[in-house]
């Protein structure tokens, strides 16, 4: 059996897929690139945008034209959220909702006969699969431990395609991390889809910042980063965790969206901009050296010139390390797709481009603190660069703990090796640098390193 998988969307999906795909490698089952015959093709749709509906449709007339015979089955976000619209499709032979693994593997194997197979998860606390996957090209390793989401902002549909929030257990997130352990990983990111909401549904009830007490005490990796944090659910006491221990990197997301108050209310977020920046404050009073990033949202309907400079001279004056910029796109079914003001799409255009030349500006300012610094680096890959001339070294590619790419030398074969190195160059937003002898040799740090 032949199956070949696309992803839509953001890195939730792109975990989702790698459990897919070990669950059928499992089986015996050959991976083939979606653009080659396949039995099965597998589509993990995103429904964040009517944009990304559309896509997902694409994909599968494509499959259909590649190969006339395949099983064509569609999960992920669209799936969950309007199984109709892809059941009616010619090409869709099989409609699969989230947190329904099982019946998954039956529909690529052609052994359930049934068209839609989905549950209501706002009504119906489904179970998580908790297993440790590495995204192509990297040796660190992602954990959902939380699912779905109750925010409802104006502006996203999660909420009704992902379901009410849900939640592991900690001791089976302290246990997938002593198998990763065991399996050689040296990060891990622990990730959700909303993870700021995490242990509300436990019973009894717990705050994400116990399980990270609980992983600072038992970890035996000494990478751990936390994915995206809504600001008004970055605590002191989680601040005061990852600074004190360890086993934290020194990397922190916390999604801003805007930067005008007015906006951020029909958005129907829950801070403003000064309780933005006094998180920010505070994690750079604890962690000097932390990169902080966030996401905004460009061309909101209702966000008018003015309000986008407010946002823009606000954001140019956060001490941030990087921008993720999304233009705004009408997702029908959100509250926002029924606010008058529509922004051009020209307009959104110019707006993002504007922000990105701000994003990179301080990527790129942030990477150039730390020019003749020490840095403890994972090193995940060969970088794009020729071998170097002469040696039998190849440039390779790695982060710091406060997320800067380092570029480095060695041999090939170090990939998943922590090292330190000393950066001797900024190379727009990336640091070069050379691996810091230890005695006779290279030295390859097992455990925690400096605090960058």
């Amino acid at each position: 059996m032949r199956f070949a998988i696309a992803t839509l969307g953001c890195k939730v999906n792109q975990y989702d897929s790698a459990i897919i795909e070990s669950r059928l490698a499992a089986r015996g089952w050959k991976r083939r690139d979606f653009t080659d015959a396949a039995d099965v093709y597998v589509i993990n749709t995103c429904t964040v945008t009517d944009r990304a509906d559309s896509e997902s449709l694409k994909l599968a007339r494509r499959a259909r034209r590649i190969n006339p015979d395949a099983r064509i089955v569609m999960t992920g976000c669209f799936a969950q959220a309007n199984p109709e619209a892809l059941a009616n499709a010619a090409e869709v032979d099989a409609v699969v909702g989230l947190s329904r693994l099982d019946d998954l593997d039956r529909a690529v194997a052609g052994e359930n006969s049934a068209r839609v197979m989905v549950t209501n998860l706002r009504k119906t606390r489904a179970a998580i699969e908790l297993k440790a996957v590495a995204l192509e090209g990297q040796t660190r390793a992602f954990l959902k431990l939380q699912e779905g989401c109750d925010q409802f902002c104006s502006f996203c549909i999660v909420p009704t395609s992902r379901g009410r929030s849900r939640s592991v257990e900690p001791r089976h997130i302290i246990a997938a991390l002593d198998e990763l352990a065991l399996r050689g990983f040296k990060e891990a990111t622990l990730s959700g889809v909303h993870l700021g909401g995490y242990g509300r549904d436990l019973d009894p009830a717990i705050e994400l910042a116990d399980l990270l007490e609980m992983i600072a005490e038992r970890s035996p990796i000494t990478r751990i980063r936390v994915s995206s944090l809504d600001p008004e659910e970055l605590s002191d006491r989680i601040i005061d965790v990852i600074a004190k221990s360890p086993s934290f990197c020194a990397h922190l997301h916390l999604p801003l969206q805007s930067g005008e108050d007015g906006i951020l209310a029909r958005m129907r977020r829950r801070y403003d901009r000064d309780f933005f920046r006094d998180r920010v404050e505070r994690v750079l009073s604890a962690m000097p050296d932390a990169a902080i990033g966030t996401d905004l949202i460009v061309g909101f309907p209702g966000e008018s010139a003015a309000q986008f400079e407010a946002t823009r001279e606000y954001v140019s004056g956060l001490p941030l390390a990087y921008l993720h910029v999304f233009p705004y796109s009408v997702r029908a079914g959100t509250t926002a797709a029924r606010f008058p003001g529509r922004v051009g799409a020209g307009e959104i255009k110019r707006r993002a481009a504007e922000m990105r030349r701000i994003g990179e500006q301080k990527r790129s300012a942030f990477a150039a603190r730390f020019v003749g610094r020490r840095l403890n680096v994972l090193l995940e890959e060969s970088a794009e660069e020729n071998t170097q001339q002469d040696t039998n070294d190849r440039w390779l590619s790695g982060y710091s703990r406060n997320y800067i790419r380092v570029l480095t030398s060695g041999p090939g074969a170090i990939a998943n090796h922590v090292v330190e190195v000393e950066a001797s160059l900024a190379k727009s937003a990336q640091l070069v640098g050379q691996v810091v002898p230890a005695g006779t040799g290279i030295s390859f740090a097992a455990g925690a390193g400096p605090s960058i």
